[in-house]
């Protein structure tokens, strides 16, 4: 939710950010409903203090018909009140609509563009990967040694569900410990941090098992509940099933106040998603790409506000650096106004080469939502001298599992159709090199 005082003193500034992020939002309508509401609430307190007037007179008032009048005059005021109240309550639910509707402005360096055509690459690192064979693509692979099994999946739950087996999901667990040994570890975010060239403090992530269900009125603060046709309803209980980590993330400090010495605080948590895909129908149907259920280990924090650009170069350092150590060819993408989501202000994509469709795909994705989502939680810090701020909050993904399995099956495939494991997962897969031999 955006700062009210923002949106009175800059409404074009905040116009041309709306109508950017293809927002449709009325901004006079919702300037006209907090004028209302302002004047509404003067009004009120006039006549409230009518009525304490009116109240002592009557309570001094010795002469009968005097006392009568005024009594009359107290009642026809309560009657005013009530209006004035029921307006009140309409001006405020207008503006809390509007505002609740109203996505969060872009940072100035965020490209303007209709959709993902309008994203743009800042970097890339590593060269794609080429073979002297035909690469085969994570399907073909995955089917040939057992490792995935979609037919099974959609026997027992449906389109897009999947068994992962054997040595992949071995892999899968080495991915999510090398990614608690890093994230946990203040040593290895030092040296994070260093190799990033960056100022911030090597706070540790502390490990979360979060809840995977969410209430409704908890996601629309965390206004992540739209489009809500991607989302899985248990109506019986009125519960989402969480589409990330973060959305039960974000919610863990809401309506509370950190001291400024507890910031940043980090969070890493590792669960299923789940997403309905709607609108996507015959796209990226085959293997394990565009899932119902999917894996992911996501980070969130919660920082000063002139700390949260830092927080986020930090969180991207990470994924950069995970896909460094793996080996896995990448590029960092910054993602246009019309692509972004609602509640954020700047995001950084990665995205990962995968040989079997001879295209980069996205694999991390870097949100900072500045202080939004916080308004909407009402999560706040305490300053050293006193005053009260929101937080600014960032959440990034560390490891989409199912994406990045795919990007190491396709650029450590060999020609005999083995997979090599990247040395620095060879540890948690009892040493071996090879998935297929």
């Amino acid at each position: 939710m955006l700062d009210i005082n923002l949106i009175r003193e800059h409404p074009e500034l905040v116009k041309k950010g709306a109508a950017a992020k293809r927002s449709d939002v009325d901004i006079d309508k919702l300037l006209y409903a907090d004028e209302q509401r302002r004047k509404l609430i003067g009004q009120i307190q006039e006549f409230r203090a009518a009525q304490n007037v009116a109240g002592e007179r009557i309570a001094k008032e010795a002469d009968k018909d005097a006392k009568t009048k005024a009594v009359e005059e107290m009642r026809e005021l309560k009657e005013k009140m009530k209006t004035l109240e029921a307006e009140l309550a309409e001006a405020e639910t207008t503006l809390h609509a509007l505002l609740s509707l109203l996505p969060n402005m872009p940072s100035d360096d965020t490209p303007v563009g209709p959709d993902e055509s309008g994203n743009v690459v800042i970097r890339t690192v590593g060269e794609p990967t080429k073979f002297d064979f035909k690469p085969k693509d994570h399907v073909e692979l995955g089917e040939a040694l057992g490792l995935i099994d979609n037919e099974t999946g959609s026997e027992v739950a449906g389109a897009r569900f999947t068994y992962i087996n054997g040595d992949l999901a071995l892999l899968q667990n080495a991915l999510h410990q090398l990614a608690l040994s890093i994230l946990t570890d203040e040593a290895s975010l030092s040296a994070v941090i260093k190799e990033a060239g960056l100022d911030v403090p090597a706070t540790p992530f502390v490990p979360v098992i979060p809840p995977l269900m969410i209430k409704p009125e908890v996601f629309q603060r965390m206004a992540r509940l739209e489009p809500r046709e991607e989302r899985y309803h248990i109506p019986s209980d009125d519960l989402f099933l969480i589409g990330s980590a973060e959305h039960t993330l974000g919610p863990i400090h809401m309506d509370e106040t950190f001291a400024e010495k507890d910031l940043p605080r980090r969070y890493v948590a590792y669960t299923p998603a789940f997403r309905r895909e709607a609108g996507s129908y015959g796209k990226d149907t085959k293997g394990i790409l565009r899932l119902h259920q999917f894996d992911k280990i996501e980070m969130e924090s919660f920082s000063l506000p002139e700390q949260s650009r830092a927080e986020q170069d930090l969180f991207v350092a990470i994924q950069e650096h995970i896909l460094k150590i793996l080996g896995v060819p990448y590029q960092a993408v910054q993602v246009c106004t019309g692509d972004m989501g609602g509640p954020d202000s700047r995001q950084i994509d990665l995205e990962s080469w995968m040989p079997g469709q001879d295209k980069y795909r996205e694999t991390h994705t870097a949100d900072l939502m500045t202080d939004y989502q916080a308004r909407r939680l009402n999560t706040r810090v305490r300053r050293d001298g006193g005053e009260m701020q929101f937080v600014h909050m960032n959440d990034a993904t560390c490891i989409a599992m199912g994406r990045l399995l795919i990007a190491i099956m396709e650029n450590f495939q060999e020609a005999d159709g083995t997979i090599r494991i990247p040395k620095v997962l060879q540890t948690w897969m009892g040493g071996r090199t090879h998935i297929g031999k």
